[in-house]
């Protein structure tokens, strides 16, 4: 997605480097067990979130599978009152359509408001390579780009840094984007936001273009909806005389009403709160009020191919919540950076290797990226099982198969590294069809019990140097249940 992970190596080798990292798992944990527990604490206030639950991933299905529809009433109706619509096939197009519009209004910077769309393409690189700066308004965005850094979670990108780092990033970077911090500033949350809102504050005045994502399209109105807790969105939204939003294609929904629905589950999920603090939406332009020229720039990259996956698809109903990540005790220990990915934690594991396929090493990695718990699905909003998608794309990454990429069908190799994993499935396979054979090998197991080794040698040994091998029963359950009547000797 973005050229700013080019390079990053497979998630176990990077999860291994971050879980030595005191300092970053105690971060983590802390912050993940705050967010969650407010969570569920803001959740059970609700007495109807399974029947909203339900009801959004109904909503998302219903769009998914009607979204040619959809997509076209929104280009008409974004249109219709004054906005121009543009169709990027892929990361390529889309930043090429945006240095495009900055440039024809003569301008060489840009406010942002956090977008998960346009670091997915790496907008900012884009934009830099034309001589155009961005900067970034959220408050966690700042603080990463400020300190060269990465995103490492949807909803709090600087998640990995403690409010000490931050104040020495402030300290150091601020004045080569601008403002500088004020002198003597301390870690108190206080002074670095207040440190935050005065280097932006010239930001939002001076800028003529602002670029936005959104977390809603409304095909209805042809309305734009962006969810924040800070100001800094309502700033870039309504002061720049330009504005362009650059959006996933999957963001849509059918109506008002149906938006109604998100706007209750949203807030609860990601920041704990009923109500987001600023919900902005705009329909095209109006004279006086907000942008004169406003441009939505629908992006495709991945997610027609996505949605030709009858299981994987489930994924495109993600909200960006970020609810999956703070219970996923495999992000708590390896953080963001790890997945390769602008989308991270469980959501990432599946959504990253769909958009960009598992052709590399990292993507290959991302469905072996957690344990299979479950408490991602418990917590989902739109209740995207992605348990099943993770085991649904480590059968493509062993196996291979036919899959569509770039709108066409074509058929995957099986990745390498994985003949061992091939082979025992197979003989397993082999073995559950032939009850016989199953029982015989259940025997010998038993009796040759106290010959078998603690740990495995080969490709086997990845395995046992982090888990211990099942213990062997004196008997297997079949013979037992046999000897025993099911059970019933001895009373039992």
């Amino acid at each position: 997605m973005s050229g700013t992970f080019v390079g990053m190596p497979a998630f176990p080798e990077a999860a291994r480097a971050a879980v030595a990292d005191a300092r970053l798992r105690g971060n983590l944990r802390h912050a993940t067990h705050t967010i969650r527990a407010k969570r569920a604490r803001a959740v059970a206030e609700v007495s109807d979130w399974a029947e909203l639950r339900e009801a959004g991933k109904r909503i998302k299905d219903h769009t998914l599978r009607h979204l040619d529809r959809y997509l076209v009433r929104l280009e008409e109706r974004v249109t219709a009152a004054g906005g121009t619509v543009h169709w990027a096939a892929d990361a390529e197009d889309a930043n090429r359509i945006v240095v495009e519009l900055v440039r024809a209004t003569g301008e060489s910077e840009v406010v942002k408001v956090k977008s998960m769309a346009t670091q997915e393409i790496g907008l900012n690189e884009a934009l830099e390579a034309a001589g155009i700066r961005a900067y970034e308004t959220d408050l966690a965005e700042l603080i990463v780009q400020l300190g060269e850094d990465r995103p490492s979670h949807i909803l709090v990108p600087a998640i990995h840094r403690n409010r000490g780092e931050i104040r020495d990033i402030f300290r150091r970077e601020m004045s080569e984007w601008g403002r500088p911090a004020p002198e003597g500033l301390t870690d108190s949350p206080a002074e670095l936001a207040e440190a935050a809102r005065l280097h932006l504050r010239e930001k939002f005045l001076r800028a003529k273009v602002g670029v936005s994502g959104a977390n809603f399209m409304v095909a209805e109105t042809g309305t734009l909806v962006v969810v924040e807790s800070e100001g800094n969105g309502r700033m870039c939204l309504t002061l720049p005389e330009t504005l362009i939003s650059v959006v996933g294609i999957e963001k849509t929904v059918p109506t008002w009403r149906d938006l109604e629905v998100f706007l209750q589950t949203l807030p609860r999920s990601s920041t704990a709160e009923r109500m987001n603090p600023y919900t902005s939406t705009w329909t095209g332009t109006t004279d006086g009020d907000g942008p004169t020229a406003f441009h939505l720039v629908l992006l495709d990259n991945g997610r027609t191919d996505t949605l030709a996956d009858e299981v994987g698809r489930q994924a495109l109903r993600c909200i960006r919540c970020s609810a999956c990540l703070n219970v996923c005790p495999v992000y708590e220990r390896a953080g963001g950076h790890a997945y390769g990915s602008v989308y991270p934690g469980p959501i990432g594991a599946i959504l990253s290797p769909q958009l960009r396929g598992t052709a590399s090493e990292i993507d290959a990695s991302l469905p072996y990226a957690s344990s299979l718990c479950g408490a991602c699905y418990e917590v989902c909003p739109v209740a995207i099982d992605i348990p099943e998608v993770l085991v649904h794309l480590r059968e493509r990454v062993v196996e291979g198969g036919p899959v569509v990429r770039e709108g066409n069908k074509v058929v995957l190799k099986a990745a390498k590294g994985h003949a061992a994993e091939r082979a025992a499935m197979r003989a397993a396979r082999w073995a559950f069809a032939r009850p016989g054979a199953l029982r015989a090998g259940q025997r010998l197991a038993s009796r040759t019990r106290r010959l078998h080794p603690r740990t495995l040698p080969g490709p086997g040994k990845a395995w046992t140097a982090t888990r211990e091998l099942p213990t062997v029963p004196p008997e297997p359950f079949r013979d037992w249940w046999r000897r025993t009547g099911g059970g019933k000797e001895g009373g039992k």
